[in-house]
């Protein structure tokens, strides 16, 4: 008879393990995310950064409306880049240079 357990990782171990993979970078380069203050040691504020279009309408992501404890932030930009890229999206201008939201 197998014995099986679950082991849970504290918060802060997995996001000291997304920031180490955020700034190593992954992928083709257009999603990135990190710290937003680097002495913030409760690691509670993030940036994230997509380079795509904008006014992605927020019916066409699933991910947000299901939230999952599990899903990183790796996965909800990249979900969102792929919403991004989607026809209906395409077609949408690019926002003003320097601009944030």
């Amino acid at each position: 008879m197998a014995n099986h357990s679950t082991v849970v990782v504290p918060r802060n171990f997995r996001l000291l393990e997304e920031l180490e993979r955020g700034e190593k970078g992954f992928g083709d380069g257009t999603v990135s995310y990190g710290m937003d203050d680097g002495d913030d040691i409760y690691m509670r504020s993030w940036t994230g950064t997509i380079i795509g279009p904008h006014n992605v309408d927020l019916k066409h992501f699933p991910m947000l409306a299901n939230w999952r404890t599990e899903y990183t932030m790796e996965d909800i930009l990249m979900e969102l880049k792929r919403e991004m890229a989607a026809p209906y999206n395409r077609r949408l201008s690019q926002p003003p240079e320097g601009s944030t939201f």
